[in-house]
């Protein structure tokens, strides 16, 4: 937090006249303009709201209660000799109106020369476009570990128990990605069961988090239990993210290793692109944060952008984490002249993100085709690497029946060679299907599974391979090129 302090020391020495602090924590703002204020005497801080009016003024306390236009006006007349900060709250709703529009222009261009300042907050707003040039936006982050640590602190010994220093630290972690506000809500709640402060709050901080991403329109919050024993196969892929898994430590950081960005899963569909999503995150025991790239295109002019910049910030915040980007190629692999540029904008703005961040966000991506993903998202640089999940071979076949039988028959060894031999082309997808079909023909006749129903499920469902054999040969010829990198150890096979 101290840049984002010096930062707003600098803008408001340099006599900015509007700013624009975007962040819906209004008493953590005002608090941080209280002391940016004391660092720079003589100013004082102000606030209004519509239904109080001005306060922190003698003389003019309630001044403007109902009237936006009003406290505007008092600033503009305000005597230079009493520099001061204006914090106006839920002001940016009376921005469309012609007058106020019109009075925030005049006074972004009067107030270069007096050392009053008006700041405005408010979480998530496209302003009037006449007021583009006159507001400077500085977006206030979450805070970060120092901060969550003091107030976990603070909390503590007002309560008369403090908290030992690792269970400061566990809490101080568990709390990242965590509003002030929402901080001091479990904090209550864990003084008016326990009286104190302790570990038994990492369960409430958890939940706490559930109910922060689950008020976002396009982020969800993806319980899972999967793991990589769920995966029949993909053997390159396990050991692959094994390493990046011990790039997240301290360890890794001390001997130069850079975070991990990501990766990316390109295959047909069934082949466990995304419940190695799943268990990545469970095996990780990261929170996993799945993101509907649908919902990002909102439909005004701009909302878009301001939604891609609220999830980046919301899962960085949740960091250390795992973003889920599920079918990328139907969010972003679409024409850009339908759509006024809109995808092309948010996307721009989702790479730049990827290549240049620092949080430990680790991005990955699904995608059925390739055929429609623009190039940019293919470079490297993106992500740590492309993988293609193709068709199971015939050892991986075994694996994955013998994986989706035992988890439904424990007891139950089935000769399967025959089966095995039968699906080729399946998908990992196809091959539980084969053995739900299968339980429901011996089921049905009240006996225990054999081979021959599943040899039976198996003549009676027709593979992807042979319906869409064409889309599946081009993503042959793509990956043969070097472009991607084998998910298992085996040659890759896509087409039956």
């Amino acid at each position: 937090m101290k840049a984002w302090e010096e930062q707003l020391d600098l803008l408001i020495r340099a006599r900015t006249p509007l700013l624009w602090v975007r962040s819906s924590e209004e008493e953590r703002v005002a608090a941080l303009l209280k002391q940016a204020a004391t660092r720079l005497k003589p100013r004082r801080l102000a606030c209004w709201d519509f239904i109080a009016g001005l306060q922190g003024v003698l003389n003019a306390e309630g001044l403007g209660a109902k009237q936006p236009m009003a406290v505007l006006q008092w600033l503009q007349k305000l005597d230079a000799s009493s520099p001061t900060l204006l914090l106006l709250k839920d002001f940016h709703r009376f921005c469309e109106d012609p007058g106020i529009a019109r009075m925030l222009r005049n006074l972004s261009g009067e107030l270069r020369h007096q050392p009053h300042t008006v700041v405005l907050c408010s979480g998530p707003w496209t302003p009037p476009s006449d007021l583009d040039d006159a507001l400077t936006i500085l977006d206030l982050p979450l805070p970060q570990e120092p901060e969550l640590r003091n107030l976990l602190n603070n909390i503590a010994q007002t309560s008369g128990t403090a908290l030992e220093a690792d269970v400061l630290e566990e809490l101080t972690h568990a709390c990242s990605g965590l509003s002030e506000v929402r901080v001091r809500q479990v904090a209550a709640r864990a003084l008016a069961q326990r009286g104190q402060l302790g570990r038994e709050d990492l369960h409430e901080v958890l939940e706490e988090k559930r109910q922060s991403v689950a008020r976002s329109e396009v982020l969800e919050y993806c319980v899972t239990e999967a793991t990589p024993a769920d995966i029949g196969g993909l053997d390159s892929l396990k050991a692959w993210l094994d390493q990046r898994h011990q790039a997240f430590s301290d360890e890794a950081r001390h001997f130069g290793l850079p975070l991990p960005r990501g990766v990316l899963l390109v295959g047909p569909q069934g082949t466990g692109k995304s419940l190695t999503a799943k268990a990545i995150a469970h095996s990780w025991s990261m929170p996993l944060l799945r993101l509907d790239v649908g919902r990002l295109f909102a439909g005004l002019v701009g909302a878009s952008e301001a939604r891609t910049r609220e999830t980046i910030q919301r899962a960085e915040a949740m960091a250390p984490c795992v973003l889920w980007i599920d079918e990328i190629d139907k969010g972003f692999g679409g024409d850009a002249r339908s759509d006024g540029g809109t995808s092309q904008r948010v996307l721009a703005n989702v790479l730049t993100w990827m290549a240049e961040k620092t949080s430990a966000v680790f991005v990955v991506a699904t995608a059925n085709g390739v055929e429609r993903l623009p190039g940019e998202l293919l470079r490297k640089g993106r992500f740590d690497e492309i993988f293609l999940l193709a068709l199971p071979l015939i050892e991986e076949r075994r694996s994955i029946l013998e994986l989706h039988v035992h988890r439904r028959r424990a007891d139950l060894n089935l000769p399967l060679n025959a089966v095995v031999d039968r699906t080729e082309g399946f998908s990992g997808a196809e091959l539980e299907q084969t053995v739900i079909e299968g339980m429901h023909l011996a089921f049905t006749e009240r006996r225990e599974l054999s081979e021959s129903d599943l040899i039976l499920a198996a003549s009676q469902l027709v593979p992807l391979s042979r319906t869409a054999r064409e889309q599946l040969n081009s993503l042959k010829e793509w990956a043969a090129s070097g472009r991607a990198r084998p998910a298992s150890l085996a040659t890759t096979q896509i087409s039956a």
